[in-house]
Parts: C-alpha cells; sequence; structure tokens
C-alpha cells in the first residue's frame, strides 16, 4: 500500500508547485475579530436595514402575515394567482364563465352575461373590467354595490371590492379636477379593506397586508410622510416584500429632497427614524468616499433638535459611526440600558482608556441584547462577511479585552459561545493560547461528544457540530504533543478513531523497540500514517495547515508580538504551541523527519533504506529536504534498479532481509578496504600457511 504509481510528468508538476504561504482567494471567508483587534474594538459595524425599520411599524392583531412565496424562478406572475384565486370555490361552469366574463372589455355586458353568477362575483368582475378599462367612475359604483350586499352574500369578494374601490378612488383623485375628498375616500376604502380580511371574510391573495401599501400612497401623496412611513413599515412587519421596498424608495427621495424640505420633514419622529435606519445600515454606500446626499442628511439629523429621544441610540450610533464622539456621548445620555447603547458606551470607554469600565459596559450589552437578534450578513473593508448577531460579537469584542488581562479561558468560553460566526477566533484561542491542559479540563467538563453525522450528512456536506469541531481540535493537539492513548476518543467518528489509534500505535512501538530494524519499521508506518492522515489527524485547525478549510486556503494571520492589546504571556503562549516547524503542511516535514530517524536504524546497504528514503522524498514537504534525502541515497545507499526515478516509483522497505546486511555489511567494508593490497595480502597469507606448516612439521620430527 505504500507504492506510488504517479506518472512522472504529474510528480514534476507538483514539486513546481510553490509550497510556502499564499492569500487565499476563491471562496468568502468570515471575519475574525482577533486578526486586527484595534479595529475590532474601534469600529461599530453598519446596521441592518432590514432589522432597523422592524422597529418602527407597529402589527396590527388580527391581520394575518403575508405567506412566503418562492420567487426563485423570476418575478411573481399576479394576474395568474389572481385567475388561480377567482376560480377557487366555483364550480365547473361558473369557473368557465368566470374566464370568459374576464376577457370582456364593456363592464355593462358582464353584468347582462354574468346573471348565472351570484350577486358578488357579477358586480366584482363588472367593477374589475371597467377599472382595466380605464372608467373608475363605474368601476366605483360597481365595487360599492359589492359591499352594500349582506354580509352572507358577499364572503368571497367583500376584500377584493373594497381593495379595488380604493384604488379606484386614487385613481380619480389624482386627476387634476378631482374632489377634494376622494383620496380620503379612498383610504377609508383600504382601512375598510384591511378590516374586513380581519374579519374573515375571503383573502387569498393578502389584500388586507396590500392595502397598508395602498393607504401609504394615498398619504405620501397628500404630503404626510410621518403616516405613510408607519404604514409601509407595519406593511413590512406583516411579511409584505413591498413594504421593505417601497421605505428603501421613500428614503431615496428624502435624500434627494433639497436641504430646507428635508430639515421640516425631520422634525416627524418616523421620518428621523427612517433616516436613521437608513444612515446606521449604510444603505447608500458601503466602503469609499461617502455620497454627498450621505453627508447631507447626516448634517441635517445632526442639526435637528425636534423629535423623540426614543431613538436616542441609534442617533448616538449614527454619530458614533462619523466619528463624533461628543454627539454620540450626549445622545448616550437620553439612550437607556439597551444592548447598542450599552455596546457603544463600551467602545466610548476604550477611547478613553478606561478598560474596567469597558469590560463592565460590555457585559451589560451582552445581558441587553436577544439571544436570537440578528443583523444579517454585512462585508468588512476587506471583503470578509461577518453573520452579524450583535450578543455574540459583543462578547468576540470583551474577548479581546479578557486575552490582555489574561483571562484566557474566559475569552475562549466567549468566543466558543458564538458557535461558528467566530469559530475561528474560537480555534486560534483553543489551539495556540490555551495550554493543553486547559483545553482539555474546558472540553472534559463542558463540551459532551454531539451525536456524530451520518453518512448521508457526509454525503451532502452537513457541516460539523462546532461541539464536535472542537473535540476534534483537542484530539489532534493531544496526538501532536505525544498522548496517544488519550487522543483517539475525541474524534467524532470511526474511521478518525482508528486512523489515530493507529499512529499512536505505531509511534509508541517506535519507542519501545530495542531492535534497530523494528524501530525502523514502526518509524516509517508512524511517517507514512502523517503524511497520508496528517490534516486529519496532525493538523492545526487554523495557522500553518488550516484543517478547518481542508488545508484547501491560507488565509492572513496576524503577526504575533507583544504590542497594546496582545501581552507579552500570550506571546509566550503562542509560540510555545506553534507548529514544529511553523510552516504549512507541517505534518509533512514530521513525516519527513521520521521517515529519517526510521533510515537512521537502518543499514545503508538495504534496500529497505533506500526505500525509505526514496518513499519520503516523494512526500513534498519542501525542494529542500527532497534533494537532502536523495543526496544521502546517493552518498550512502545501495544501488537499486529503481534510483533513476527517486521518490516517484517507491517499493515497501523490505525490513525483515535488512537484518543480514549488519554483517555483510561490516564484511563488504572490510573487504572494500584491503581489495588494493589484494596481492601483497595473497602472497603473504601463502607465507604465513608455509611457515605454519613448516613449523608443524618439525614440531612432529622431534617428537618421533
Amino acid at each position: 500500500m505504500f507504492t506510488r504509481n504517479w506518472p512522472r510528468h504529474l510528480l514534476c508538476l507538483s514539486l513546481s508547485l510553490p509550497l510556502g504561504s499564499a492569500m487565499a482567494c476563491g471562496p468568502d471567508f468570515p471575519m475574525r475579530l482577533l486578526n486586527d483587534r484595534a479595529q475590532s474594538l474601534a469600529e461599530l459595524p453598519e446596521g441592518n436595514f432590514g432589522f432597523e425599520i422592524n422597529r418602527l411599524g407597529h402589527a396590527i392583531a388580527g391581520l394575518k402575515t403575508v405567506a412566503a412565496v418562492d420567487n426563485s424562478m423570476g418575478d411573481t406572475d399576479y394576474t395568474a394567482q389572481r385567475d388561480q384565486a377567482e376560480q377557487a370555490g366555483l364550480t365547473a361552469e361558473q369557473q368557465t364563465l368566470v374566464q370568459h366574463l374576464r376577457s370582456l372589455t364593456d363592464a355593462h355586458q358582464v353584468e347582462a352575461q354574468g346573471a348565472a353568477l351570484p350577486a358578488e362575483l357579477k358586480l366584482y368582475l363588472a367593477g374589475a373590467v371597467a377599472f382595466a378599462a380605464g372608467d373608475h367612475g363605474l368601476a366605483a359604483q360597481y365595487f360599492r354595490q359589492v359591499l352594500a350586499l349582506p354580509a352572507d352574500q358577499r364572503a368571497l369578494r367583500s376584500t377584493w371590492a373594497a381593495y379595488s374601490l380604493g384604488r379606484a378612488l386614487f385613481a380619480m383623485g389624482a386627476e387634476a379636477d378631482a374632489a377634494p375628498n376622494l383620496l380620503e375616500q379612498s383610504r377609508q376604502a383600504f382601512e375598510q379593506a384591511r378590516q374586513l380580511s380581519i374579519d374573515g371574510f375571503s383573502d387569498p391573495l393578502e389584500l388586507g397586508v396590500a392595502s397598508l401599501g395602498e393607504e401609504a400612497r394615498v398619504d405620501r401623496t397628500t404630503g404626510d410622510w410621518n403616516r405613510a412611513i408607519e404604514l409601509y413599515a407595519t406593511q413590512n412587519l406583516h411579511g409584505s416584500a413591498v413594504g421593505y421596498s417601497s421605505l428603501k424608495l421613500l428614503m431615496a427621495d428624502l435624500a434627494a429632497m433639497p436641504e430646507d424640505q428635508l430639515s421640516v420633514l425631520l422634525k416627524g419622529q418616523p421620518v428621523q427614524q427612517l433616516v436613521t435606519a437608513s444612515l446606521i445600515s449604510k444603505l447608500g454606500w458601503s466602503f469609499g468616499d461617502q455620497p454627498a446626499n450621505e453627508k447631507k442628511l447626516i448634517k441635517l439629523l445632526q442639526n435637528s433638535t425636534q423629535g423623540s429621544l426614543d431613538n436616542a441610540d441609534r442617533l448616538a450610533a449614527v454619530n458614533y459611526q462619523q466619528g463624533d464622539y461628543a454627539n454620540a456621548k450626549v445622545f448616550l445620555e437620553h439612550a437607556g440600558d439597551g444592548g447598542l447603547a450599552w455596546w457603544l458606551r463600551a467602545k466610548l470607554a476604550l477611547r478613553d482608556g478606561d478598560k474596567a469600565a469597558a469590560a463592565a459596559a460590555y457585559a451589560k450589552a451582552a445581558q441587553a441584547f436577544p439571544q436570537n437578534e440578528s443583523w444579517g450578513e454585512r462585508r468588512t473593508p476587506d471583503f470578509d462577511y461577518e453573520t452579524l448577531q450583535p450578543k455574540c460579537r459583543v462578547e468576540g469584542e470583551s474577548a479581546i479585552l479578557a486575552l490582555q488581562r489574561g483571562d484566557y479561558l474566559q475569552a475562549f468560553d466567549q468566543l466558543y459561545r458564538s458557535g461558528s460566526l467566530y469559530w475561528y477566533d474560537a480555534a486560534t484561542v483553543a489551539e495556540r493560547v490555551l495550554t493543553l491542559e486547559e483545553l482539555k479540563q474546558y472540553v472534559d467538563s463542558k463540551v459532551p461528544a454531539p451525536p456524530p453525522l451520518s453518512q448521508a450528512d457526509r454525503d451532502n456536506y452537513v457541516p460539523l457540530p462546532v461541539a464536535a469541531s472542537l473535540r476534534n481540535l483537542l484530539a489532534r493537539r493531544l496526538l501532536r504533543e505525544g498522548h496517544y492513548a488519550q487522543a483517539p476518543t475525541y474524534f467524532d467518528n470511526d474511521g478518525l478513531q482508528h486512523k489515530a489509534r493507529l499512529y499512536g500505535q505505531q509511534r509508541e512501538a517506535a519507542d519501545g523497540a530495542w531492535w534497530p530494524t523494528r524501530r525502523a519499521a514502526a518509524l516509517f508506518n508512524a511517517a507514512w500514517t502523517a503524511r497520508e492522515w496528517g490534516m486529519d489527524i496532525l493538523g492545526y485547525e487554523m495557522a500553518p495547515d488550516y484543517a478547518t478549510l481542508g488545508g484547501n486556503f491560507v488565509l492572513d494571520s496576524a503577526e504575533v508580538k507583544v504590542g497594546p492589546l496582545m501581552t507579552a504571556d500570550e506571546v509566550k503562549r503562542q509560540q510555545a504551541s506553534a507548529a514544529q516547524p511553523d510552516e504549512r503542511y507541517h505534518y509533512r516535514f514530521l513525516a519527513t523527519a521520521l521517515a529519517g530517524r526510521a533510515a537512521d536504524n537502518l543499514p545503508h546497504t538495504s534496500q529497505a533504506f533506500a526505500a525509505v528514503l526514496c518513499e519520503a522524498a516523494g512526500w513534498n514537504s519542501s525542494l529542500e529536504e527532497q534533494s537532502a534525502l536523495y543526496q544521502r541515497y546517493v552518498q550512502q545507499g545501495p544501488y537499486v534498479p529503481w534510483a533513476a526515478d527517486f521518490g516517484h516509483q517507491c517499493p515497501y522497505p523490505d525490513f525483515e532481509n535488512a537484518d543480514k546486511r549488519y554483517v555483510t555489511q561490516v564484511t563488504d567494508a572490510v573487504r572494500s578496504a584491503l581489495r588494493p593490497y589484494k596481492t601483497a595480502l595473497f602472497i603473504g597469507a601463502g607465507l604465513v600457511v608455509a611457515a605454519a606448516l613448516l613449523l608443524i612439521s618439525r614440531r612432529r620430527r622431534r617428537a618421533a
């Protein structure tokens, strides 16, 4: 199983590839708080517009939330949805007739030909046809007739009629010579549609929620921006994407307004809250130069003294993001005890150099933020992504201060509780900062083994639970540090446990063997195991191997040196736990070193000596080591027929026959040394024999 049958041109190509570190490219990577600790503490990440506007509206009791719609295949076909809903609850004959009436263009024909239909269906269809023909007045008459029917005779089309009446009245009110009360009547019709939906009248098209957006359009037309924002925000709260997109469009209109008009509108709390939500979220920009309209909004918002201070924490956040820390402090005096307010107080305390106050504020912020609050995903200036859950982010920043205080276990615990969000940071602390004893004690007491993934989960690339990842990290660290018996049980599946157990047995066999060839065989097998499965059972989760990424990418890592947020003690711990050597795929170097030790225990003239060096030369630890292995073979090893393809085609070492070479190696060396004196030695040996025979002959004669 140790033979390599790689084509030579592929191996040559592999040897030409760079083995050193490289910046990652390709997929996106999550943000790491510890990579730039000062930046992580200083910045206030942008918020999420969707989350912020959820704070503006007020859900209406009894009004159903819009059902989620799969729009992955393109724009929604609302006409098809309407036609489908219009057929529901009808007989086959009625469905055919309704479909026919929809194709007409004369509302009176619809009324005449639809006489066989229930009154609500006939009148609503006539109004719908009139509306489509642009006769909004006639359409309104038909819709009012529907609503005038007894309640038990209009169960299917009441909500539809009220909603459509509102649209018809709005269209009439938008005309130049329209009566002044048409827009107010339109608003009342939309309110009626919403109430009818709440009262249980049929609403398959969710017109009760849609009426909020239509009513907001009425208010926007009459200049009531505050009520329009509240209605759109409520529509958004009830699950309508129209509410969200409408607020974005309103925000664009506000940003484009002249300063004198906008400053007046900013006196209204809903307008102020919408603008603040947009600025916190950096809705109009992310990186680069700030747009002029954004600067204008910030200036007018800061100058505005009107409105409730219920939004003080958000106003403080906008000022902090803009670098106006003095104004941020002023607003925080009125911001209460919310999570964002305490988060900002922590950051401002750090700016003032009061780390104790900052730590206390971080603790209060972590308590104040709900566990499930999420601001969605954001991009950092380095284009990493961050799934921002404020509670986890606050605890992650607090962990930076805990590291500086030397509270390493607390720091790790705060990062680990974030789950997968800051796993890279938690893994760095677990692997490089905690001692092995600290990490093992934490895992044993707080991280029980989760159920293993099924084969189906593995086939579908279901990620490991973070608990399993941490236990794997501990298992690899135990193996690296020589705790062979303890390591296997921490791996998350039988396959890894078997590999770890095999590696440990090989290392222990090498340490316990007294006969050189047996020691060499155990060392070589351990070396092969380390090279073949090293990423799985020996690799570092983070630098330099990045087992968390399957070893396929290398991330840029912060330099480990003493600084304002990294103490000498932490640096000492990180240096003590660094890979040996601190190179990417460090286990390849370990495998090569073990193979070198195996060769040390073998006769240089044996096939096993040559085969061990040949195999190790193909392990791609480094070009320097490959060259050194080959040179060692050339200088010390025997001739073998496969030497021409050294490092590529290698037989398994013949350890059993290597024992014989211990004797022949000595005799061969003596014979080689005496070969230049062969003739003289032959003559001398003959003389010695002749002298011995003569001496024996004389002794025999004397004895006789």
